[in-house]
């Protein structure tokens, strides 16, 4: 039986599915046909949280979306993003109140709904005062076009900040076995306040899931290529523990990746998990990892042999950090 939690006062399962690599960042996009296939067998397996943004494709995930699964509105709950301005030549951050209104509609139009579940900030932008941009998330929940607002890869500190001026439905920041920056405050300041903390990348960007095995067959345009942990120096280390993590699950009867979520989802009870996948197998698998009893002792030997200490290299190269508000390790 899969266990519930509540986010933004509705009653889901702890695991949805991330759609970015649908439509990019993770290997060649999946057909226009194989999209709205895979989003209807997630939905039909019982997936009930689909997570995307405006920047995912350019666009085209949200209009994926719409096109495959906004006839079934009713039986999921729907998040994107907005903040992360793409259409110039150098990608930057837009929390305007005015860029955030004009930026729901247009996700609303390509998502073929008339409101979002959970609208985030994809990120902070350090030129707008907070009770600004919160100000145009509290007109677009009035208007009705959204019933809740979320801030993405924020500081303890900024999030404190942000619900003090009106609730805050949820962080979404990486958080994985091997990325355990929110440990650095994120994590207890979203417990204390009642905010649910949505893990991204808990899989370790694919890096956990026991199969990938050579960044050498990664192209340029996989997001991937450039971070230091898949780097030629620092990727044969990390797959030593890999294997080690990945003979630990198979010892206990789990796919690799289910005892990383299995990971993620017992670190509050206020956490929940997107991974995304494009392969059937995985989709299946993952949600399977929300029913699923795994001893605490086998739980506890994956923290001891995978985190912040025992990986190799920062989860990010040095540009990719500017952007980031989240608490970082020294």
């Amino acid at each position: 039986m899969v266990m519930t939690r509540t986010i933004a006062g509705k009653t889901l399962n702890p695991i949805g599915l991330g759609c970015m690599g649908l439509s990019h960042g993770y290997g060649p996009a999946l057909s226009q046909e194989d999209g709205v296939r895979f989003l209807n067998s997630a939905l039909d397996l019982g997936y009930d949280h689909f997570d995307t943004a405006n920047i995912y494709g350019a666009g085209k995930n949200e209009e994926l979306i719409g096109e495959a699964i906004s006839h079934r509105r009713n039986a999921f709950f729907l998040a994107s993003k907005t903040g992360i301005d793409f259409t110039g030549p150098k990608r930057g951050t837009d929390c305007h109140p005015n860029s955030i209104l004009k930026s729901l509609d247009a996700s609303l139009a390509r998502l073929k709904t008339d409101h979002l579940d959970l609208f985030y900030m994809h990120r902070f932008d350090f030129d707008v005062p907070i009770a600004d941009s919160v100000g145009a998330m509290v007109r677009a929940i009035e208007a009705g076009k959204i019933r809740s607002y979320g801030v993405s890869e924020w500081s303890s500190a900024h999030v404190r900040e942000a619900h003090a001026v009106h609730p805050v439905a949820a962080v979404q920041t990486e958080y994985s076995l091997w990325t355990r920056n929110v440990e650095l405050g994120v994590l207890q300041t979203t417990a204390e306040q009642g905010i649910a903390l949505v893990a991204f990348s808990p899989v370790g960007r694919g890096a956990l899931g026991g199969v990938f095995r050579d960044p050498a067959t990664l192209g340029e345009k996989d997001i991937r290529y450039p971070h230091p942990r898949f780097s030629a120096e620092n990727w044969p280390k990390n797959l030593a523990l890999i294997d080690q993590f990945s003979a630990l699950a198979s010892s206990n009867g789990l796919h690799p990746a289910q005892l990383a979520l299995a990971w993620v989802l017992t670190q509050g009870s206020h956490v929940y998990a997107i991974p995304g996948t494009t392969k059937l197998d995985h989709l299946k698998d993952n949600f399977a990892a929300a029913s699923l009893t795994v001893p605490p002792e086998v739980l506890a030997k994956a923290g001891v042999l995978i985190n912040q200490q025992t990986v190799s290299g920062r989860r990010y190269h040095d540009a990719m950090f500017q952007t980031i508000d989240t608490e970082d390790f020294v």
